[in-house]
């Protein structure tokens, strides 16, 4: 994701003084400038006071607010924690526009003067810190804003509106909590869905977006390594699950490199290898936990099916028996993959490009994150389109100092991601009013 998307950012940019050129100013942008103060003192508020997954209630409240204030009917506690709020203006298509509202368990560390010292229980029962290390804070703040914009404008398109408050983003669970809460039985399906994400890899304010598969699937995999243990100095009376674990990391790695085609990307990653208690003793297990991401579900399933048969396959040629075969276990739910509708991305990136200037709208390459944003399209993929947008949120001069080889960027769920803010909000709220209004213009 780094090195392509500062490839685009150079690409986008020779020079620092054509990256934060700005296109003439136009009643939107004015309008949002004039919001901004307001809007930064939501930001600081809800950057200050972040919500683990699924526990979302103080933030979900003030966007509820915030639309009943603007004129729309809203929902609460839709998936647990989520909200919708919907406008009706008439006849015409109905838009989607999604924010995601949880925090992380991370503890802060950007020194910011507003900066949260929440602590909580994360769901998987871990006390931390808590942080909003992957930007909710803007986005969800940048929703209230399209909220407002879209209200004030209702002479401007005809159409049904549906804002939704997204909860558990991070843990991939949101997003079908909410439809399996009724979401689309219950209030109006959507033609079209938008979202956006905020990045440090693109210049403040600058809006991305790929064409076809945008984020991967992600799985999370256990894999027991069984053997039968014994005395470091006898190896010969025993079966080494480190050194079968070992071998079969190794093999793993071939997935990539010899059975999947080089022009499908995917990862297999060990991020976790654990064995044994004791300089001298041979263990009789070994615990790996992978990541393994792709983009089609076919893909997905050999990647899964291949790792299975490599782990049996090898301890098949390390001699242990049928009644230690390894385990592997696919952890559930997995984020699937995102997928941008490839003709209207490019025809939203070519209006952004017209509205807000050539240099602030542009195509960018497939990234291997997850996001779950695109389970709103899954769950009709014949009628509704999509797109999620990234906003850049790096100062230019940051992103040409990493390219040169100086200090790399803080990456999304660093506890030192400290977005521009401002600019992400603004740039972010811009692009999604500009899309909905060209999408439901009279």
């Amino acid at each position: 994701m780094k090195t392509l998307l500062l490839a685009a950012a150079a690409a986008l940019f020779a020079s620092p003084s054509a990256a934060i050129a700005q296109p003439a100013s136009d009643p939107l942008a004015a309008a949002i400038a004039a919001d901004m103060p307001g809007l930064m003192g939501i930001y600081r508020d809800l950057h200050a006071h972040p919500e683990l997954s699924f526990q979302e209630v103080r933030s979900a409240g003030i966007m509820a607010q915030a639309a009943r204030a603007a004129g729309f009917e809203v929902t609460e506690k839709v998936g647990r924690t989520g909200i919708v709020a919907v406008l009706r203006n008439g006849p015409g298509p109905t838009v989607l526009i999604r924010a995601d509202m949880d925090g992380l368990p991370v503890a802060e560390q950007t020194g910011l003067a507003y900066a949260s010292k929440q602590r909580g229980v994360s769901t998987a029962g871990v006390e931390s810190g808590i942080m909003h290390a992957c930007g909710h804070d803007t986005h969800m703040t940048a929703w209230i804003e399209t909220a407002r914009l879209m209200a004030a404008r209702k002479a401007e398109w005809s159409g049904t509106l549906v804002m939704i408050g997204q909860p558990a983003e991070e843990v991939g669970l949101g997003a079908r909590e909410m439809l399996k809460d009724g979401l689309y039985a219950r209030f109006p399906k959507p033609d079209y869905a938008l979202a956006f994400h905020d990045t440090p890899e693109l210049p403040s304010g600058v809006v991305g977006a790929a064409k076809g598969w945008a984020l991967a699937n992600v799985d999370s995999l256990d894999l027991l390594v069984k053997g039968v243990g014994g005395h470091g100095a006898y190896p010969q009376t025993t079966k080494d699950p480190i050194v079968l674990a070992s071998a079969i990391v190794m093999k793993l790695q071939t997935l990539s490199s010899r059975e999947i085609s080089p022009l499908d990307p995917v990862v297999v990653t060990v991020g976790s290898f654990h064995a044994g208690t004791k300089h001298n003793i041979i263990s009789d297990h070994a615990k790996l936990e992978l990541t393994v991401r792709s983009y089609s579900d076919e893909t997905r399933a050999k990647l899964i099916d291949g790792i299975k048969r490599i782990a049996r396959g090898e301890a098949i040629a390390s001699g242990v028996p049928e009644n230690l075969m390894p385990e592997v276990t696919v952890l559930e739910p997995h984020t699937r993959a995102t997928w941008n509708s490839p003709e209207f991305t490019e025809e939203a990136i070519a209006a952004l490009k017209e509205k807000m200037g050539q240099d602030r709208a542009t195509i960018v390459p497939p990234v291997m994150g997850g996001e779950d944003f695109g389970e709103f399209r899954r769950a009709d993929e014949d009628r509704i389109k999509s797109v999620i947008f990234w906003v850049g949120g790096s100062p230019v001069e940051k992103i040409a100092a990493a390219k040169a080889g100086g200090p790399s960027l803080p990456s999304l769920h660093s506890p030192f991601w400290a977005p521009e803010a401002d600019k992400v909000i603004a740039s972010g709220s811009r692009a999604l009013v500009l899309t909905a209004l060209r999408l439901m213009a009279k």
